[in-house]
C-alpha cells in the first residue's frame, strides 16, 4: 500500500513560499502589491486663484439652481441688467442692448491685490451703448480692513458722479472660495468689517453702497443681521424663479441676481423697478 505524503509536501511548499516572498516583504511598500480594494484618496480640492472670484461664484454649490423666471423675459415692473468680470472677456454690449439689457454692474476689483483686467473695455463699452452702470468690489475680510478695500475699490473704478450714467458702487460679499465660507471672521466680526466699508464707501463718494448677498450666507456669517436695510439697496442672488426669502430687515430687494446662465452674459438680474427707477438710483 502506497503512503500518502501529503501533510508534508504542503507544508514543504509552504515554507519555500515564505523564504521567497520574505525578502519581498522586508524591502519596502514599493515592492508590495497594489491592493485592488483600497480606497484612493479624495482629491485635494482645487483652491481657485486669487483675483478669480466673480459675483455670485458660490450661489449654485450653497443654494441650488432652480428654474430661471422665463430667460431673460421681463415683467412691465422690471428691468433687465447684467453683471460681468474679467470671465467675460470683452463683452459684446451692442448685442446685449438690443435683447433689452439696460444696466450693468462691472466687476473694478478684489481685496487689496486685484483689478478687472477687462475693466475699460466693459465699463465704458456698456456706457457706450447706453446702459446706465456701475462697479463692483469682490470682498475678501480675511485679507484686510473694510476700509482699506473700500478705498481700494474708489481709487480703482469704484467712484461715483451724479451724471445720470453711474450707479453706487456694489459690495459683492458672498462665500470664500478660497478657504472658510465666512473668512473666519465671528457674525458680529463680520458686520463690524461690512459697517467698515459701506462707512468708508460713503464718505469717499457720498453714496450708501448697494450691498449683494444670498440670504443662506448672509444668516449665517452675519447672523441675519438687518441694519444696513435702511440705508444699504439690497441685490439679492437666488437662481429660481421666485427670489424668495430676503435677509433680515429689507423688505424688498433693489435688485435680484436670478440665473448664471443667460444667453450673451451668463449672469442676468432683474431690476425691481422700471428703466425710471434705476435712473433714480443712479441720480441718488
Amino acid at each position: 500500500m502506497r503512503v500518502h505524503r501529503s501533510g508534508t509536501t504542503l507544508a514543504g511548499a509552504a515554507l519555500a513560499a515564505l523564504t521567497l516572498t520574505l525578502p519581498l516583504a522586508l524591502s519596502g511598500t514599493e515592492s508590495a502589491a497594489p491592493d485592488p480594494d483600497a480606497k484612493t484618496p479624495k482629491a485635494a480640492k482645487q483652491v481657485p486663484a486669487r483675483g478669480s472670484a466673480y459675483m455670485g461664484m458660490g450661489v449654485i454649490a450653497h443654494d441650488g439652481q432652480g428654474t430661471a423666471p422665463g430667460g431673460i423675459s421681463i415683467q412691465a415692473v422690471q428691468t433687465e441688467g447684467v453683471d460681468v468680470s474679467s470671465h467675460q472677456g470683452n463683452v459684446a454690449w451692442s448685442t446685449l442692448w438690443n435683447s433689452g439689457v439696460k444696466w450693468a454692474y462691472v466687476k473694478a476689483t478684489e481685496g487689496t491685490y486685484y483689478k478687472n483686467t477687462y475693466f475699460a473695455q466693459q465699463y465704458n463699452g456698456s456706457y457706450n451703448v447706453g446702459m446706465i452702470r456701475g462697479s463692483y468690489h469682490f470682498a475678501t475680510p480675511d485679507t484686510t480692513t473694510g476700509a482699506a478695500q473700500a478705498d481700494y475699490f474708489v481709487n480703482n473704478g469704484g467712484g461715483w458722479s451724479r451724471d445720470g450714467k453711474t450707479l453706487p458702487g456694489a459690495l459683492d460679499i458672498e462665500w470664500n472660495p478660497y478657504g472658510a465660507t465666512c473668512y473666519g471672521k465671528t457674525q458680529s466680526g463680520m458686520v463690524s468689517w461690512i459697517r467698515d466699508f459701506v462707512n468708508r464707501y460713503k464718505y469717499r463718494t457720498g453714496r450708501d453702497p448697494v450691498i449683494y448677498t444670498a440670504t443662506s450666507w448672509w444668516k449665517q456669517c452675519t447672523g441675519n443681521y438687518g441694519g444696513f436695510a435702511t440705508t444699504n439697496p439690497l441685490w439679492v442672488a437666488r437662481y429660481a424663479s421666485e427670489v424668495g426669502e430676503l435677509p433680515a430687515g429689507w423688505g424688498y430687494y433693489t435688485m435680484w441676481q436670478y440665473t448664471s446662465s443667460g444667453p450673451t452674459v451668463g449672469d442676468h438680474n432683474h431690476f425691481n423697478g422700471d428703466l425710471s427707477r434705476v435712473q433714480a438710483l443712479a441720480n441718488g
